[in-house]
């Protein structure tokens, strides 16, 4: 099998769901289907599978380089986005949590001057009392020096000597004791409001020690949360050079691509030139022998099953015109590409004789044969990318020889054979051929 980057593996991964997801989308009404809508699901199944094998990123006419390179630059722009949401949540967080300890602060401060205020209560509350028990300690001096009130009404009741002495002296008792009353009920309720303001007191000095406890736990939060930020904007600094680099790196690999492509155009060129010349030959060489033997016209168009099967393995990438995945041109794919493993052995298509091999920037080791005259069109057949081959110039070949071994060199991202057919110089259809 041919393996291809990380990156693609992924893409092709995420195809290769979706068509499974079609996939059984599809199955689903077969079973009460009729035959004509069974055949048209089967068809549609063909496509989806169709489209799983053309989901390979066909990064072979890209160097190792630029496929690291640009691999490299999509990682650190995915990376720089990802980094960039870290830091918009560290900072988000980071505001909200200088919101809260604004909040914080304030509320110790309403807690502290709580606390001053009761302490004021307190202070207060104490002066009352000792005013209160002051007071009756003067009630009780009083009592001492005039006596008992008690007694002294007693003693007027005894010494009136008409009624009305008896309902004044009687006025009198109530006033004194009424005074001395109103003093100690003062002194007792001085002294509840007292324990009330120190019960106060001690309330809010849990709560400002509770509010300053979270408020530095907060300040431990909020410490961490500024560190996440300065690591997350590191990060973004870091990426966004990683970026820059990648960048350059990717501009600078892919002009060294693009050059190198252009070269392979002209070599291409070259290749299909000779190829047509030597077919017009063969041609030639045909017409001649077919008006010897006295026949008309010769055979000609393509024939299946003409070509013998170059290699095992399935077809990887298929010939016809696609988008180059890294510089965004259309343009033709010239050939079949079979995954096997490196090392397979590479066999000859057909009888031919082989006119070059050598070893080509994007291609790799290739090797080109001459297939003659065949089915109206002068044939030959490429391969690419091989490891090794076991024949060389001017060697005659028959079909289904080992004529070298699978291999990932040139512009490759796994072992495979790049097959390319010619009719009369110009690239065809393989499987038109095999």
């Amino acid at each position: 099998m041919r393996f291809f980057p990380s990156a693609a593996r992924r893409r092709v991964g995420a195809v290769v769901a979706a068509c499974s997801l079609a996939l059984g989308a599809i199955a689903v009404p077969l079973a009460h289907a009729n035959l004509s809508t069974a055949d048209d699901l089967k068809h549609k199944q063909k496509r989806v599978e169709k489209q799983i094998d053309q989901a390979h990123d066909h990064l072979e006419m890209s160097s190792t380089r630029l496929v690291r390179a640009t691999q490299r630059l999509a990682a650190a722009r995915t990376g720089l986005s990802a980094a960039r949401d870290a830091l918009g949540t560290a900072r988000s967080e980071l505001a909200d949590a200088r919101g809260v300890d604004l909040e914080m602060r304030a509320r110790l401060t309403l807690a502290e001057a709580d606390l001053e205020v009761a302490r004021l209560g307190v202070i207060s509350g104490t002066a009352a009392v000792d005013r209160q028990r002051d007071s009756v300690a003067s009630v009780i001096s009083s009592i001492y020096t005039e006596g008992d009130p008690g007694l002294l009404a007693f003693a007027a009741l005894l010494d009136a000597r008409t009624p009305g002495d008896l309902i004044r002296q009687e006025g009198v008792r109530d006033v004194i004791v009424g005074r001395e009353t109103r003093a100690y009920d003062d002194l007792s309720a001085a002294e509840v409001l007292l324990e009330v303001e120190e019960t106060q007191v001690e309330d809010a000095k849990r709560e400002v020690a509770t509010k300053a406890r979270d408020a530095a736990e907060h300040v431990i939060t909020m410490q961490g949360l500024e560190t996440d930020a300065q690591a997350a904007k590191d990060e973004v600094v870091r990426l966004v050079a990683d970026r820059k680099d990648a960048s350059a790196e990717a501009k600078e690999a892919k002009g060294s691509d693009r050059k190198k492509l252009a070269k392979l155009k002209k070599e291409d060129r070259r290749i299909e030139k000779k190829l047509a010349a030597i077919a017009r030959q063969a041609r030639l060489r045909a017409l001649r022998e077919a008006r010897r033997q006295g026949r008309q016209q010769l055979s000609s168009g393509p024939s299946t099953g003409f070509l013998a099967w170059p290699s095992g393995g399935e077809v990887t990438s298929p010939y016809g015109m696609r988008i180059h995945p890294i510089f965004g041109y259309y343009s033709l794919h010239d050939g079949t590409d079979f995954g096997v493993g490196c090392g397979t052995p590479l066999y000859a298509a057909s009888d031919g004789r082989v006119i070059s091999q050598y070893f080509q920037t994007a291609y790799g080791n290739r090797l080109i044969l001459d297939n003659g005259f065949q089915r109206g069109v002068g044939l030959a057949t490429i391969y690419n990318h091989a490891a090794s081959y076991t024949v060389g110039v001017g060697d005659q070949v028959s079909r289904g020889q080992v004529i070298g071994y699978v291999g990932s060199t040139g512009w490759s991202t796994g072992c495979h054979l790049h097959f390319t057919v010619m009719a009369d110089g110009r690239a065809v259809d393989p499987m038109n051929w095999l």
